[in-house]
């Protein structure tokens, strides 16, 4: 029996025309920044952002830490919501990196510029100054959910008439664009610097973005070198999100669909309560305190890759490597079991 694995859009594989461009990239030694192909990558999504410049890096919490390193100064703490990808899928890797601490404000579903402007306004009693204003978008623990423009933007008003810095984690900030059909430099405009993805639902195998100011990626560059991401002949690997970029951004509505339906098909089963998906990220929510894992672990023996998103909740992920068909069968195989 095939697996069909739901357990992320990191573990979609390239396809075949994408393992071809791969294969004709020109390549040179990026830390002398003479990789035509890294070149062009970091021309084209700095262009796509409407940022002046880019820097390819090897992994999405790599360019996040960049982001932490360049802005923030060691005693600094980052806002940021409660199930931020900084702040709970990265190690710590503020604190242990750059001395700097992560600390929550508002709900899974990002926080208010009134909940910002509350924090900051703490630090006349004492509390840690606000070195950075850290958004994601779309909120991957909260399921894929886009954060609204609007919300952003004041935000973002908020914390620069304050003189402080803001990051958009985006490294699903192309499902944004798709879901809401709102422009990337729109998007984008709200921060100073942005994190993209190639490496999930574009389909790459590796890599990330970090864009910004020429001053603050060069900046950036040099703490890569650092930081131990700096990349020799890696132009084999940015052939792929130079495909990515033409052939794999609009098909991200497929993967919206599929969720879905997905979440449609299984929403009547009484184990759990099904979150209706915004992008491609379908959530099922079980009665307080119960094991996720004890729904996963069957799921994986009939097939269905896939792990608790929380203790008590499950994500099912459809990326590029799940068609209609896998869809159906998982389906079929996940009501088996559960049903």
């Amino acid at each position: 029996m095939q697996p069909i694995d739901l357990r992320s859009d990191t573990v979609s594989k390239p396809t075949q025309a994408m393992r071809e461009a791969m294969a004709r990239a020109e390549v040179g030694d990026d830390c002398y920044a003479d990789d035509p192909t890294i070149n062009e990558l970091e021309r084209r999504v700095a262009q796509l952002l409407g940022k002046p410049a880019a820097l390819f890096v090897p992994s999405g919490t790599m360019a996040n830490q960049l982001a932490v390193a360049t802005h923030t100064r060691p005693g600094d703490a980052i806002a940021c919501a409660p199930e931020a990808h900084v702040l709970v899928h990265e190690d710590a890797a503020p604190a242990r990196l750059s001395g700097v601490q992560t600390m929550p404000i508002g709900d899974r579903r990002g926080f208010s510029a009134a909940q910002l402007l509350q924090r900051l306004r703490e630090e006349s009693t004492g509390w840690p100054r606000v070195g950075l204003v850290w958004l994601e978008n779309t909120l991957g623990l909260a399921g894929g959910v886009v954060w609204k423009l609007d919300e952003l933007q004041a935000i973002s008003e908020l914390a620069r008439a304050h003189g402080r810095p803001v990051h958009l984690d985006g490294a699903r900030l192309w499902n944004a664009h798709v879901a809401t059909g709102r422009p990337m430099p729109a998007l984008a405009s709200v921060a100073d610097s942005v994190s993209v993805c190639i490496s999930k639902g574009l389909g790459c195998p590796v890599g990330s973005l970090l864009c910004g100011e020429q001053e603050f990626v060069s900046r950036a560059r040099a703490s890569r070198h650092a930081f131990g991401g700096a990349m020799r002949q890696a132009g084999v690997l940015a052939a792929a999100g130079l495909h990515a970029l033409e052939h794999h951004i609009e098909r991200l509505r497929d993967d919206h669909r599929r969720a879905r339906e997905l979440s449609d098909a299984l929403a009547d089963l009484r184990c759990w309560r099904a979150i209706e998906p915004e992008t491609n990220i379908a959530l099922f929510e079980l009665p307080a305190g119960t094991d996720a894992e004890t729904l996963c672990a069957p799921l994986r023996e009939a097939g269905v890759l896939c792990y608790p998103n929380k203790y008590d909740e499950i994500r099912l992920v459809v990326h590029l490597g799940i068609d209609d068909d896998a869809l159906a069968s998982a389906i079929a195989r996940i009501r088996g079991v559960l049903a």
